[in-house]
């Protein structure tokens, strides 16, 4: 799966073109065969035919406002060929199968948290396990909201941090940056799997056409929270080698003691088809229960 990611968050001024085989960006070629996502800065242009050719190579095209946050997401038509009868799927997906699985993706991304602690020697060990037990269908103990509060905590809690999305800060703002880049892979991955984004297992959010993204984000979410925290005090995404760090975060995926082991693309596929079976080819049938279809018809930032 392409990783790399185009980030024009930070150009004063900027252009973005097409050309044979890639884009332009202030005259500067792009190939985009390894490209997965371009981050679009508010300052910067981009003409109709750079859409089309970003489209083709089906790469995600988030807009971000002043602060760095997405607030519009592009993404060109799925070509996956069974996009219908992935759609039926889903929405035939019964709620006790909704609340079982996302109670998998929670105990997940708790193991991730715990593991992060683990590897930097934080407090909190012992209360992420037991959250991670007490974990039941649809979560009704919020679970998740309270390992998210000790996670932080041991992770930054020395620095009096506070999680607040989008509000700046030198660890929020490395957060939202890894976050935003890995929703861009996630979102891409929904699209070509031929599922449909506005289905999700738990969120729910009238004005959001991803909150299936928002689902399949979280066990990976601990992965940007290590990286974070790996990074120097005081580090900022004005330092490209800072950007750099948090761009490669979709080249890696958690290990065993919460450090980058395997590449992203492999433990995306596996995450995949351990829930919905899809295979490479030939059909396909869905552990949610779903009834399956009869027939199969970096660049680096530049800021």
């Amino acid at each position: 799966m392409p990783s790399r990611v185009i980030d024009t968050t930070r150009l004063d001024k900027g252009e973005i073109r097409s050309m044979r085989g890639g884009i332009k960006v202030n005259g500067q070629r792009v190939p985009l065969e390894d490209v997965g996502t371009l981050l679009l800065g508010g300052s910067v242009t981009i003409t109709g035919g750079a859409l089309a050719m970003l489209a083709k190579y089906d790469v995600v095209v988030l807009n971000c406002d002043w602060r760095g946050v997405p607030d519009l997401v592009g993404y060109g038509w799925s070509a996956n060929s069974r996009v219908a009868a992935r759609h039926r799927a889903q929405a035939d997906v019964s709620l006790p199968r909704r609340k079982a699985s996302w109670a998998s993706i929670v105990k997940a991304k708790i193991r991730g948290q715990r593991r992060n602690l683990e590897a930097f020697g934080a407090a909190g060990v012992e209360r992420l396990r037991s959250l991670e037990r007490e974990t039941r269908s649809g979560d009704t103990t919020n679970c998740e909201a309270q390992a998210a509060k000790l996670s932080f905590q041991g992770l930054f809690g020395e620095e009096g941090f506070t999680r607040l999305p989008g509000q700046g800060g030198s660890i929020n703002a490395l957060l939202d940056y890894g976050y935003t880049v890995m929703r861009g892979h996630v979102i891409r991955a929904i699209g070509a799997a031929g599922l449909c984004p506005t289905l999700a297992l738990w969120h729910r959010n009238r004005g959001n056409t991803f909150v299936l993204a928002d689902d399949l984000i979280e066990p990976f979410r601990p992965a940007v929270d290590f990286t974070v925290r790996s990074l120097p005090v005081g580090a900022s995404l004005d330092d490209r080698e800072v950007k750099e760090a948090l761009v490669g975060v979709a080249g890696t995926a958690m290990g065993r003691a919460g450090r980058p082991s395997k590449l992203l693309s492999l433990g995306w596929r596996q995450r995949w088809r351990s829930t919905l079976r899809i295979p490479r080819s030939g059909s396909w049938r869905c552990r949610l229960g779903c009834r399956p279809p009869t027939s199969d018809s970096w660049r680096t930032p530049c800021g």
